[in-house]
């Protein structure tokens, strides 16, 4: 594919993470410095008072590679800090190190009605990770969440886990890099808390750019993932519906992409009409029978899920909407807002330990692990489709307040009954709309 076009300069990446320490499973790891070549970004702050950061990758680390939007907390209590002191009188401390802040698996497995497939389906299954240049401690990273909760070990000895470039090769690996490998230890660790069961293959691209993004995925479902997530996107432009065809036409095969960071706004290639696009949620605990409650997730009007119309896909035949003649961004959602964000566990290029992520890169990973509990995708079946034929049903939870943004058609950016940009037809509630 050396002759695709290359990506425009302005692609963004997706992503989201935070983190803490556990020395004695870090033993051994080396101290090798890590790639890093951005600026210290602004930290932003929510309603709630929480307060995070982008990620060094957040800037490309070379000219025209694509870059991360990875949101790390640095400050305040999340949601889920705010929930346990109240469970059980105490006052945590901000962006404490030590401690898991944000949702863990149990907390996901139970707001989308996973906890009983999460216990018994994947067995297998290979979820594949598709990332920008290498984290030299994501196998470590990976056993230390998956330690602290629980999970099955994951590991490279036991078959579950495997790390390649993008020829397949295990040894001839991309160059380090410590803003990427917080995206990378995000993408893992949701993948493992929704689908504990599954096989990981994390498939590391030589560098940021669509091309090499684009073979990376190719060698996924090379290697026999049939669920593959990508946590990156950005500006549209005419070379899309090129790409669709070089990297995203894979029947069969479950393929999620981050809806986006920077609000209102249509990404490529969530707006791929062979992937499903994941929209990103505001989730929080309710005194409903559910037990949770969801909206957009909007810091800013620049700051957000992704959602809108784009210029360049086709609309796909499963997708209805009226309002947009191409493709509609999105198709389901997630948790994303980093005010209501994830626990995630981090060690190379910071003090390593626990993290607090937000970000649509936590959603598409969720999303990949949610496919793989539901089963194998027939063979020449889209599964981004999947969701349409469930639509309205109890397996989804409809989101139906929040938005992203300004848009003057106003399910764009604005959340109501039924589909809608920011959150697509909503979030999973159990298995029953990822099955073809």
């Amino acid at each position: 594919m050396s002759n695709s076009p290359a990506r425009p300069s302005n692609w963004r990446r997706i992503g989201s993470a935070a983190a803490a320490t556990t020395a004695l499973l870090l033993a051994g790891l080396g101290t090798a410095a890590p790639a890093s070549a951005t600026p210290t970004p602004t930290a932003r702050t929510s309603s709630s008072a929480v307060t995070w950061t982008p990620a060094p990758c957040s800037t490309p680390r070379k000219k025209g590679e694509l870059t991360c939007h990875a949101l790390r907390v640095t400050g305040g209590l999340t949601a889920y800090q705010k929930q346990r002191a109240a469970q059980h009188g105490t006052t945590p401390k901000a962006a404490d190190a030590t401690t898991p802040a944000g949702y863990g698996p149990a907390d996901l497995q139970n707001a989308y009605g996973l906890t009983s497939a999460a216990a018994t389906n994947g067995a297998g299954r290979t979820l594949a990770i598709v990332d920008a240049y290498d984290d030299p401690h994501a196998e470590a990273d990976l056993a230390a969440y998956r330690s602290h909760y629980g999970l099955p070990s994951c590991t490279t000895a036991n078959g579950c886990f495997k790390k390649v470039g993008q020829t397949g090769s295990t040894t001839s690996l991309p160059a380090a890099d410590s803003g990427w490998s917080q995206e990378i230890s995000l993408d893992l660790d949701m993948a493992s808390a929704v689908c504990p069961q599954c096989h990981i293959l994390l498939v590391e691209a030589s560098s940021a750019s669509m091309t090499n993004l684009g073979t990376a995925v190719n060698e996924a479902v090379k290697l026999g993932a049939r669920y593959v997530s990508n946590s990156y996107g950005g500006s549209e432009s005419s070379s899309d519906t090129t790409y669709d065809s070089a990297y995203f036409d894979h029947p069969g095969v479950a393929i999620t992409v981050s809806a986006g960071d920077s609000g209102y706004g249509a990404e490529y290639p969530a707006a791929s009409r062979y992937v499903t696009s994941v929209g990103g949620t505001s989730l929080t605990t309710a005194s409903t029978s559910r037990g949770w409650s969801e909206s957009v997730w909007k810091t800013s009007n620049s700051e957000g899920t992704g959602s809108g119309c784009s210029r360049y896909d086709a609309k796909p035949a499963w997708q209805t909407d009226t309002g947009c003649t191409r493709r509609m961004i999105a198709d389901v959602s997630a948790v994303a807002d980093p005010a209501t964000g994830v626990a995630v566990y981090d060690s190379y290029g910071v003090t390593p330990g626990w993290y607090t992520f937000g970000g649509t890169s936590a959603s598409a990973p969720i999303i990949a692990a949610v496919y793989a509990l539901a089963g194998t995708p027939s063979s020449g079946s889209y599964p981004a489709r999947f969701p349409y034929a469930a639509a309205g049903t109890p397996a989804l939870n409809d989101v139906t307040t929040g938005s992203n943004g300004n848009c003057s058609t106003s399910y764009f950016c604005t959340a109501r009954p039924g589909y809608d940009g920011p959150t697509g037809w909503g979030t999973p509630q159990g298995l029953g709309a990822f099955t073809g």
